[in-house]
């Protein structure tokens, strides 16, 4: 009866729709629309049982498809709604599939576009997943036409075709996973050209479906998706990192080849540990813990032994990092030499995320590989060699943290065989950071007794001098620090060649950026060594240190780096210095000979000033600097005094005349000592009254003051007759400065006047020098009027008949006779005739 029932449901339908379907045929497009208006509201027709619906589906999909080929959109619209409804509503949708395949694949697997409107290619797209959910393994047949229309629809111009149709091919593949694998590999090309669309989500839908295809596919295109699916870890969206994520998770798990890939796909996911995104790195590191525990279970018997008597964590093990799995590092360690040659090439990359991304793979390589990355120092030592002078900081910081790990893992013989001798052939700012990096990582244990070995090789001239960049001492000093931060006190017995290495530094142009470091490693030094501070570094090691730089001094020359680094120790160990003058001085003494190149002694002399300014805290700090004043002074000072013609012999001279008059300063000398130079020294600074720096003139005036008021009453008239001539001319200087110290040093020089001057017998001395002073009274400069009045008043005491007298011959041709008043007032009243007054 049921049977009946239906056969007469659908016979009343078939008549009611015979009308409509003739309807199909008319050239007018809206009754076309319209008939098929009235089918779909026939077909849809709740009342109709399921068994009817598939008698009427089968009667109605032929003209439905022709349909599809009308030229109104509308009716192809109509066409599509019609079919999708009766699919999922019909008990036997696979009865319409020889019909509807080869019309769908009409419409969608052309070379050409045939179907113009997007959204009815996305809805036939949808059609198409619809039928493999409700047809399911009952497509098997149709496999190249599926095939045929993906390949077309995966590359549709339509975003949203090409996400339609790879969730289509996803569900297929697993649908028929025991005959999709014969055309899979036909779905890798369209797949990789639509991989890099613009938009994040056709990316994601395409790298998941790449996952299922391969998954399901005989394996041999994973190598032709490995280089794009590494693209994509680079790419800006979260969603896509993490879609590539769970590929190369799921095909580490799952792939039925997957142990021929493995040193292919771990460097993929072991890169998504180190993404920026939280949850990625924890997605990618539950992965890997998945695959190490699966791969230990199905390699047990391979790794009974390991298993049983496994080795506990290192205690020197990195801090703050938990230990992988044995199963991940004994994949690492099995794949390591395949997998090591790809990052090498890639650490040096043009690309800067490519160079990136692999040094931060290689450290985590490096991390689970352990004391297995033995057999491949060289290779990652010459990676590291390039990769640490990266343009792009976070290479560098990589790089550094994997050379760490070197040193943590691997046996400081070895390592330090290795970069020792490639920093002996060739000194390289990255030699020397990597060997920091691998100190910085070894235990103290292991280090100590290499200690002498690295500071031998790194305290080299070849080595410390290799250059004088920034960054090249900037390294040479981290290797330092390392040693100091790793070996604490047992650095003491290499504690010299630190130094040998910290003062080079010191002693480069680089230093200026560098001191505030250096001084502050200097400091870590002493207190390892339970020293107070530098100085007592310098204090322990200073006879050493001079003999050091003083085996080349009879060869310096301004650009031995032993004399600039001689400057250092002079100038930065302190009051060390006065306590080792004995090996000092001699030193010094042969490098300001006249004949050694002038610019080296300017250099020198300008040290000596800056010493002698701070003696007591220096050069003067035992108060022994008395006992070499007659070497500083005639066997350095005087003999740079000589004219020489040059700028730099005149900036000698006047750096010399310096020191000069800061070692007067100094008070260190007493009057004997001065006397005992005096005979030698004096000529010597009245020709420098002449030179052309107004501070070496200036000096000069304040030395010659200076010896003057030492040598008061004790010097002889003749030697005091060739003093005032040049004084005289200062007065006539350009330097107001120098005039007002040449009249004040005049003021002195007749304080020195004695009854042994006999004024009859230098009667024509002092005419010249009254007639020149007398002149000066008529000067521009008011200020320096006064002063020479007031030199005339002292000088008035020597012979005060001959100062008169010169006074009245010139007294009518001074502009201002006021002052010539006041002198003669000044010598009636306070001057009396003396002994041997000349007349």
């Amino acid at each position: 009866m049921a049977a009946e029932g239906e056969q007469r449901a659908t016979s009343d339908v078939t008549k009611a729709l015979a009308r409509h379907l003739n309807c199909l045929n008319d050239e007018n497009k809206m009754i076309r629309r319209r008939a098929l208006a009235a089918i779909q509201k026939e077909a849809a027709d709740e009342k109709l049982a399921s068994a009817v619906l598939q008698h009427v589906f089968l009667e109605l999909l032929k003209p439905l498809l022709r349909c599809l080929s009308d030229p109104m959109e509308k009716c192809r619209e109509l066409s599509i709604q019609i079919i999708v409804y009766c699919v999922s509503h019909v008990p036997r949708p696979e009865e319409a599939l020889p019909y509807l395949m080869p019309a769908l694949t009409q419409r969608l697997g052309q070379q050409q576009l045939v179907e113009l409107s997007e959204e009815l290619r996305l809805a036939m797209v949808e059609l198409l997943t619809l039928l493999v959910e409700v047809c399911g393994k009952k497509l098997a047949p149709y496999l190249d036409e599926m095939i045929q229309i993906f390949q077309r629809t995966m590359v549709d111009p339509f975003p949203d075709v090409k996400k339609e149709s790879c969730k289509c091919a996803s569900n297929y593949a697993t649908c028929i996973p025991e005959h999709f694998h014969m055309q899979a590999e036909s779905l890798i090309k369209p797949l990789m050209q639509t991989i890099s669309h613009q938009h994040s989500k056709v990316r994601v839908a395409v790298i998941q479906t790449t996952g299922t295809v391969i998954q399901y596919s005989s394996g041999k295109s994973v190598d032709d998706v490995l280089s794009h699916l590494a693209q994509r870890l680079f790419d800006d969206s979260v969603q896509v990192r993490q879609a590539v994520t769970v590929v190369v998770g799921d095909w580490l798990l799952k792939l039925q080849d997957r142990y021929s890939f493995f040193h292919k796909l771990i460097p993929l996911l072991l890169s998504s540990t180190t993404d920026e995104i939280p949850e990625i790195r924890k997605l990618a590191l539950d992965y890997w813990e998945k695959i190490g525990s699966q791969w230990e279970k199905e390699n047990e018997e391979d790794l009974k032994d390991k298993l049983d008597f496994s080795a506990p964590c290192p205690s020197y093990y990195p801090a703050g990092v938990q230990r992988p799995g044995l199963g991940c590092r004994e994949l690492i360690f099995r794949n390591l030499s395949k997998i090591l040659p790809a990052i090498s090439r890639d650490v040096t990359n043009w690309v800067a995320g490519t160079r990136i991304k692999s040094s931060q793979l290689l450290a985590v390589l490096l991390l689970h590989g352990e004391d297995h990355i033995t057999q491949h120092m060289e290779l990652l030592l010459s990676t590291l060699y390039h990769s640490c002078l990266d343009e792009e900081n976070q290479v560098v910081i990589n790089s550094v943290k994997s050379a760490e790990l070197i040193g943590t893992f691997v046996n400081p013989e070895v390592f330090l065989k290795l970069i020792l001798s490639a920093l002996q052939k060739s000194p390289l700012a990255s030699h020397l950071m990597t060997l920091a990096a691998c100190i910085r990582g070894c235990s103290r244990e292991m280090l100590k007794t290499h200690l002498t070995k690295i500071t031998s090789v790194i305290s080299q001239s070849d080595v410390c001098q290799g250059s004088e960049r920034v960054l090249y001492q900037e390294q040479l000093l981290c290797c330092i620090q390392s040693l100091i931060d790793v070996c604490q006190q047992d650095c003491t017995e290499v504690s010299l060649q630190c130094m040998n290495v910290l003062i080079t530094i010191l002693a480069s142009p680089a230093s200026e950026s560098l001191h505030k470091k250096v001084q502050d490693t200097l400091l870590s030094l002493s207190e390892v060594q339970g020293l107070n501070g530098p100085h007592d570094l310098y204090r322990q090691h200073m006879q050493q240190l001079l003999d050091w730089v003083s085996q080349s001094h009879n060869h310096w020359t301004s650009y031995s780096v032993e004399q600039r680094q001689f400057e250092v120790i002079a100038t930065e160990s302190g009051p060390v210095m006065g306590e080792t003058l004995h090996l000092f001085v001699p030193i010094l003494k042969m490098c300001l000979q006249p004949t050694r190149e002038p610019q080296m002694r300017l250099k020198l002399f300008t040290m000596l000033s800056k010493l002698l300014l701070k003696a007591s805290e220096t050069v003067n700090s035992q108060g022994q600097l008395h006992r070499y004043s007659e070497s500083f002074i005639n066997d350095m000072i005087v003999p740079n005094l000589k004219w020489q013609a040059g700028r730099t012999a005149g900036a000698i001279r006047t750096v010399a005349v310096s020191c000069l008059w800061v070692l007067l300063q100094s008070e260190t000398l007493s009057q004997q000592e001065i006397l005992q130079v005096e005979d030698n020294l004096m000529p010597r600074v009245i020709t420098t009254l002449e030179e052309d720096s107004k501070m070496c003139r200036l000096m000069s005036c304040c030395i010659i003051t200076a010896l003057l008021s030492t040598c008061e009453r004790q010097l002889r008239p003749d030697k005091l007759n060739k003093i005032y001539p040049e004084l005289l001319k200062r007065l006539d200087d350009a330097s107001d400065e120098v005039r007002v110290a040449a009249a004040k040093t005049l003021y002195q020089w007749f304080k020195c006047i004695t009854d042994e001057y006999e004024r009859t017998t230098y009667k024509g001395h002092l005419e010249f020098l009254y007639r020149g002073l007398l002149v000066h009274l008529d000067d521009p400069d008011a200020s320096l009027q006064l002063i020479v009045l007031d030199l005339l008043k002292e000088g008035s005491a020597v012979c005060p008949s001959l100062l008169v007298q010169e006074i009245e011959a010139v007294r009518h041709k001074h502009r201002s006779p006021a002052y010539c008043d006041q002198l003669l007032h000044y010598i009636q009243k306070y001057t009396s005739p003396t002994p041997t007054e000349c007349t």
